[in-house]
Parts: structure tokens; C-alpha cells; sequence
């Protein structure tokens, strides 16, 4: 059998190399001037931002510790209170934890729904696929303070207008999420479950959920961690729970700082807490399915 040998001419390997190195320059210069746009709308973004402050950032930059330091210090001076303060607030951080629970409930439900519908192979209506992923987009693209503007207006203050605004959140991205390990998802099953005649929910209940399932609990663990700090934060807008307490705190000022430490340190120790906790339940769930 005869050796057949390939060569390239010293022509055509100097070709290839300038090409590359062609190629390479125009991805660094590209990558340059992106990177300049970027910084030029950085540094005039700041520039507007700061001319439409009351006062410069540069000129008030050496005070942003005094608040911070004006609420330890007075939160120290009458640290022999703070038990008896956080009892007095702990009732408004329940109703913050029933806030981010509910709502990571309702917003879980609805994303399982808007994941199976908008995931190609098991979809029931395969032609409204873009409708459902679209409407995950949206209800995801709204963020909360927003939604719960508008509930607030309608219902009045109070945590329903909070828990309906992470709930649509929540389930807009847990859709998302969930759509994601849906389509990951054996199909086997489903068309074993379909070959016996079973419907879309029986295929789904039977052939889908119980691989997706620890991955789903895990989602909506971490998304209950998310939804307790924006239940606090909602708060500041008149959505009740713990955040409502602690804008009137704030907005005394001076006197009533002691209350602001004492609601900082019951948030503070309830996120860490459900972190931990969600945490530890998570890495089982995940372990659990690899095993």
C-alpha cells in the first residue's frame, strides 16, 4: 500500500496564520470599543444622576457612615431594650415569613403550571407554547415594587398587595426555572403513561413530576429566601410586615433608632436563619437525586 503523504506549501500556512491573526485583532478591537461605550455611558450616566441630586456625591461621600453610625450608637446606648423591642416587632416579622411563604406557594403553583405549558414535548397545546413562555417573561420583567404600586392603589395598604406582587414575580421566574429542567426531562415515561391511554395530567403527574420534583423544591427554597427580604422591602412602600415597621422607625429619626437596631437584628437573624435552613434542605435534595 502506498504512503500517501499531505503537504501544504509554506504560502497557505502563512495565509492561515494571517487570517488568524486578523481575526484575533478584530475581536480585540471590537472588544475595546465596547468596552469604551460602556465606560462613556457609565461616566455620563453618573454625571446626570449627580446633577439631579440635591446635593453632589462627591460632597456628601465622606457622610456615608453617619447615619449608620447615628443608629448603633443610639441602638448601644439602649441595648437593655432591644429584647423587650423585638418582642414587640415579632408579630410583624411573622407576618413578613406569611408574606414570602404564601406567595412562594402561590407563585411555585403557578410556575409549575407555566413550565409544563410552555416546554416543548410536554406541552398540552404545543401552537401556545410562545403565549406561556411569553407571559413567564412578562410577569418576571415587572419587578415587585411595581406591582405592588398599583395593588396598593387599588386594595389599599396591607400585606394582600405585597403577597400578590411576589406571587406574580415568583411564579414568572420559578416558570422560567422550572421550564429549564422540564425540558432536561425522560420522556420515556410520558409516552409509556401516553401509549395506555393516560391524560395530560396523568402523564405529567405520573411520568414528569417525579423526576423534576427535587429539583422544583429546591427552586422554590431559594426563591422563599429571595421572597422574605422582598416582603421586607415592600414594606417601606405600605405593604406591611416588618419593612412598614421599620420606615416608621426611620422616619423619627433620632429617638427612635433603638427600634430601627432592634427590627435590623430580627431581619438580619431571619434571613441567616431560613438561608441555612433552605440551605441544608436543598443540598440534601440535590445529593439525594444524584445518588
Amino acid at each position: 500500500m502506498a504512503d500517501i503523504t499531505l503537504t501544504q506549501s509554506p504560502q497557505g500556512v502563512d495565509s492561515i496564520q494571517s487570517s488568524y491573526v486578523a481575526q484575533v485583532q478584530r475581536r480585540r478591537l471590537y472588544g475595546g470599543l465596547t468596552l469604551l461605550i460602556f465606560v462613556v455611558l457609565m461616566v455620563s450616566g453618573f454625571n446626570v444622576a449627580d446633577d439631579r441630586n440635591a446635593g453632589g456625591f462627591w460632597d456628601g461621600l465622606h457622610q456615608i457612615g453617619d447615619y449608620p453610625a447615628d443608629v448603633l450608637s443610639e441602638a448601644w446606648e439602649k441595648r437593655a431594650d432591644l429584647p423587650a423591642l423585638m418582642a414587640k416587632y415579632f408579630p410583624a416579622l411573622i407576618e413578613t415569613v406569611n408574606i414570602a411563604a404564601v406567595s412562594t406557594l402561590i407563585g411555585a403553583i403557578g410556575g409549575l403550571a407555566l413550565s409544563l405549558l410552555g416546554t416543548r414535548g410536554l406541552a398540552r397545546w404545543p401552537r401556545l407554547i410562545p403565549l406561556f413562555r411569553r407571559i413567564s417573561d412578562i410577569m418576571r420583567a415587572v419587578p415587585e415594587i411595581v406591582i405592588a404600586l398599583v395593588l396598593i392603589f387599588v386594595l389599599g395598604g396591607g400585606p394582600v398587595p405585597a403577597m400578590i406582587a411576589i406571587a406574580i414575580h415568583t411564579a414568572g421566574a420559578l416558570g422560567k426555572m422550572f421550564s429549564e429542567v422540564a425540558e432536561n426531562a425522560d420522556l420515556k415515561p410520558v409516552e409509556g403513561l401516553a401509549s395506555t391511554g393516560a391524560t395530560w395530567s396523568q402523564r405529567m403527574l405520573l411520568g414528569v413530576l417525579p423526576q423534576v420534583a427535587p429539583n422544583y423544591i429546591s427552586y422554590a427554597l431559594l426563591r422563599f429566601e429571595i421572597n422574605i427580604r422582598a416582603s421586607a422591602i415592600l414594606g417601606f412602600v405600605g405593604a406591611g410586615g416588618l419593612g412598614y415597621e421599620l420606615r416608621n422607625a426611620m422616619a423619627w429619626g433620632p429617638g427612635r433608632f433603638d427600634e430601627a437596631g432592634a427590627i435590623f437584628i430580627l431581619l438580619f437573624g431571619t434571613i441567616v436563619f431560613f438561608d441555612q435552613v433552605s440551605s441544608r434542605y436543598r443540598n440534601r435534595l440535590t445529593e439525594g437525586q444524584g445518588q
